[in-house]
């Protein structure tokens, strides 16, 4: 290889290493979250002063924009509920493709097994239908008494009993401020996994068909929603409950849901640090991508993170992804400095967001919970090695390059 040709190949390779050991340029975002009006106000620019700060702000700042709670003070709406009558959803209901034995004194014709049919009806010969669906065994109990003094088949009122052998899955729709709103399926139960001896027992009921379950199954309330008063429209009713004592035990009311209902979760707005905790109505868990570091770890395997992603409890924050990812600790020479990349959306316009932290930097500040945001299900997380690292990443591609421009001489 000619001399000239050498020397220009090995400054290109300079070059590009320079270039590679600067500054990558910070990441845009059409929302303004580095002055604090993203979904989070955690996500902003770090302040120049490293001081330790008496009272954090990034809590006032996200409820700050929070629009009226629908329901009004807790403290006056404590245990409240909107709309028609309390009692009209407490209890067991019935719904399609429910299981019902009914027992008839003295009668084996009729006395039997039947199920709910799909427009809510328990069909008995000689019988017309007796509507069954979103009422409670004793309110059918007392309409099957009806019709069988009305069919003449009983001069005064027999003695009768009403008992759900089995619950079937209830599909219902849950939209607003979840993390994935959309029709689900709760209450079902696997072949394999049936108590048969708890089926046949006199009394035995089911929590899959709970609220809880329906909204977990939407992936869980968002930090915006409006607890106040979530909707609940049932056959051309709307009930409105107050949640907010879910997240302190002082609220255990979990309705049943039953197939056809649908559930309507208001936003505020805002983000509520306060309901970013577990819960029976939260997300079970927040499901990360991420990437790892190339350098010490080789792979992702080797630093525990599965091929997709990696489960994690709600409520987990940013650092602690960071510290679960592999990304802080090691020889402070070598594997310091070391920086970390936050993808998120915010689930309100659906835009999205990309923040970039210094580890080292936010590790050591005293306001670093001001600046250390919340992971959200299905964030990314992506960690970069250390300059030290680039530079012997950069010599050994150096190293190759060069060998390669000498052989061809």
């Amino acid at each position: 290889m000619k001399p000239f040709l050498k020397k220009c190949l090995l400054g290109a390779v300079s070059c590009a290493a320079l270039s590679a050991c600067s500054s990558m340029k910070t990441p845009e975002n059409l929302e303004p979250v580095a002055l604090g009006d993203g979904y989070q106000a955690q996500y902003r620019a770090l302040a120049s002063t490293r001081g330790d700060t008496a009272f954090l702000q990034s809590e006032g700042m996200n409820t700050s924009d929070c629009r009226p709670e629908i329901g009004g003070a807790r403290e006056a709406s404590f245990g409240k509920w909107h709309g028609p009558a309390l009692t009209d959803l407490l209890g067991e209901k019935l719904s399609r493709n429910d299981m019902v034995q009914i027992t008839i004194d003295g009668d084996e014709v009729l006395s039997g097994t039947y199920v709910v049919s799909r427009d809510g009806d328990l069909k008995l010969p000689y019988l017309p239908p007796v509507p069954a669906q979103g009422r409670s065994t004793a309110q059918v109990e007392a309409a099957l008494a009806d019709a069988l003094v009305a069919a003449e088949f009983y001069t005064t009122t027999p003695r009768l009993a009403v008992r759900i052998t089995d619950f079937a899955s209830v599909a219902i729709g849950v939209v607003g401020a979840v993390f994935e709103p959309h029709a689900v399926e709760i209450g079902g139960v696997q072949g394999d996994a049936m108590d048969t001896g708890r089926q046949q027992a006199l009394g035995a009921s089911t929590e899959g068909r709970n609220l809880s379950a329906a909204l977990r199954a939407a992936g869980g309330v968002r930090p915006d929603a409006d607890l106040s008063a979530v909707e609940l429209h049932r056959q051309g009713r709307v009930y409105r409950m107050d949640l907010r004592g879910v997240f302190d035990g002082t609220d255990p009311t979990d309705i049943m849901m039953l197939t056809g209902d649908r559930i309507v979760v208001k936003s505020r707005q805002c983000f509520q640090d306060d309901l970013m905790r577990p819960s029976p109505i939260s997300p079970p868990g927040v499901s990360m991508f991420l990437s790892n570091l190339t350098q010490p770890a080789t792979g992702n395997a080797i630093s525990a993170i599965g091929r997709d992603v990696r489960e994690m409890p709600y409520g987990t924050r940013f650092m602690q992804a960071v510290v679960n990812s592999n990304c802080m600790g090691g020889a402070k020479t070598s594997n310091a400095n070391r920086s970390a990349v936050l993808f998120s959306r915010n689930p309100v316009t659906g835009v999205s967001v990309v923040i970039e932290r210094d580890i080292e930097d936010l590790l050591r500040r005293g306001d670093r919970d001001d600046y250390d945001p919340y992971v959200l299900p299905g964030d990314s997380l992506a960690c970069y090695d250390s300059s030290v690292t680039g530079v012997a990443e950069i010599g050994r591609v150096l190293g190759i390059v060069g060998g390669a421009i000498l052989l061809g001489q």
